[in-house]
């Protein structure tokens, strides 16, 4: 049977920023009633290419055509009238708003010109029963968790009757049962002839989901290719241009290069974030932390660094009593944190690559001694080539870099000032599997030459491969830590997670 025509095709697709080939002659095209994965690493032109077709950027080259026709969208409004619709990996909503509100904003229903609540939150309830998702929509989209936030992104997506649905990396904040239910409803959307553009890193989610896909790398096409007929490893051998073998991944524990401790913490909690745990890391040890969605781990990342304030417990640091009531004071210890969200908390988009990586030596220093830009280009470039953060244009505006890109500007900044201990929260959540090597590689690195690591993933291989000894969170409470020996495994993780580590 021959191949549906494309509902939408993209043909030579060129876009430049300054000093930036993004898009370089790209093709793409999508067929109704599929799902199709776009592959690359971060700054392979995945996000431009999504942007270039719904009208966030122009295109220096090429043709757009939907259902055969020209289009050129001048706005996201523009492609979304079209039938295109887009949920991104960062939550775009109103955080101040209802659920209700969210799903239906600018289409409230309508009578005689006033709204219609009761009819918005009982349309708003249904369409989230369709994702097995039964919230009070009356409630503000703020007092939920980044997960159902995203689902609430999805939902209003799905009701904008979109023929083109996009979705880039919905399920970075989902947990295993919300990813399920997310891959039912793309199922159905299938049945019903929608076409979805999917883009996520993770290849087992790629794998169980899409029917095809292209690759991107640096800008450029490499191909088009059935899922079914590309193996992982072929697959990532595309994506980074070189085989998977040459990334030489880190093989078991790391080696034990551990001294004396540098952070106790004693019955250390929160009240209603995280009940009252003990943990000792040591210089030169990596700690990982391993848990479900909401366990608890970034709750213990952020009283280490003092972004959150103990409301019971002890933290002694050099053996010497410290209350960190602020992130200054944590930095002033030798503490620094890098947050699960770079961009709200992490990175300001409008600075450029320079004036983000300096921002927390800055801050150190105090307003009143700027430091010197001989000095600032120096750590720059000592930081930009140490990290491959490309491109390596220190005055490129940081907002413009992929994710992975974005992450090691983030990195580098608090390298810069040297910590005793660094506190990574899902450092490579959303990164490429090259990119994601390299911040392994570096967090090795960083505990060989003495640096302590607290090291928060939700991929539990990760946490393996890295840490010296893991800690085990369910429901808010430190459950467990174990020593990454020979006898520790993902297995060994899972089943100490599912039994709140009851033996």
């Amino acid at each position: 049977m021959a191949a549906p025509a494309p509902i939408l095709r993209m043909s030579g697709i060129s876009k430049q920023f300054p000093g930036v080939q993004a898009l370089d002659g790209v093709d793409f095209r999508l067929l109704p009633g599929e799902v199709h994965a776009l592959m690359g690493e971060n700054g392979a032109g995945k996000s431009t290419l999504i942007k270039v077709l719904t009208g966030v950027h122009g295109i220096d080259a090429g043709r757009i055509e939907l259902d055969g026709a020209p289009v050129s969208f001048a706005s996201p409004l523009h492609a979304q009238q079209a039938g295109i619709s887009t949920v991104y990996q960062e939550v775009n909503l109103c955080a101040n708003l209802s659920v209700a509100e969210n799903i239906f904003i600018g289409r409230e229903p309508r009578r005689l010109g006033r709204i219609r609540w009761k009819q918005m939150r009982r349309r708003a309830a249904e369409l989230l029963a369709r994702l097995d998702l039964r919230i009070d929509v009356s409630a503000p989209l703020s007092s939920y968790s980044l997960a159902i936030q995203q689902m609430v992104a999805i939902a209003r997506a799905v009701d904008i009757s979109a023929r083109v649905l996009i979705l880039d990396e919905p399920t970075s904040s989902l947990d295993a049962g919300e990813v399920s239910r997310l891959f039912a409803v793309m199922r159905r959307l299938k049945e019903q002839g929608i076409a979805i553009l999917f883009v996520s890193h993770f290849l087992d989610q790629i794998y169980e989901i899409s029917d095809r896909m292209t690759i991107l790398r640096n800008g450029t096409l490499v191909g088009e290719y059935l899922t079914s007929e590309l193996g992982q490893v072929e697959l990532v051998g595309k994506m980074i241009g070189r085989e998977l073998a040459d990334l030489e991944k880190l093989e078991g524990k790391p080696p034990a290069r551990v001294s004396g401790p540098l952070v106790e913490a004693e019955g250390l909690g929160r009240a209603k974030a995280i009940e009252p745990f003990t943990l000792t890391i040591r210089q030169g040890e990596v700690v990982g932390l391993a848990g479900l969605l909401g366990s608890g781990r970034t709750e213990i990342a952020r009283l280490l660094f003092g972004a959150d304030h103990a409301t019971t417990g002890s933290l002694r640091i050099d053996g010497e009593p410290v209350t960190l009531r602020t992130p200054r004071a944590a930095m002033n210890r030798g503490v620094a944190f890098c947050s699960e969200n770079r961009r709200t908390e992490g990175l300001v988009g409008d600075l450029t690559v320079r004036e983000n990586i300096v921002l927390a030596l800055q801050a150190k220093r105090g307003w009143h001694r700027p430091i010197p830009r001989r000095t600032q280009d120096e750590l720059v470039a000592k930081y930009i080539a140490a990290l491959n953060i490309r491109p390596g244009d220190p005055d490129q505006l940081v907002k413009n870099l992929s994710g992975g890109n974005q992450q090691k500007v983030l990195l580098a900044r608090w390298l810069i000032l040297e910590p005793r201990l660094l506190v990574l929260d899902e450092p490579t959540r959303g990164i490429d599997v090259g990119a994601k090597a390299e911040i392994q590689r570096l967090v090795a690195e960083l505990s060989d030459g003495g640096m302590a690591v607290l090291f928060v993933s939700a991929e539990l291989e990760e946490v393996l491969r890295l840490s010296h000894k893991v800690g085990v969170l369910r429901d808010r409470r430190l459950v467990a830590e174990l020593p990454n020996d020979d006898g520790l495994t993902t297995g060994v993780l899972m089943e100490t997670i599912a039994s709140g580590g009851r033996a």
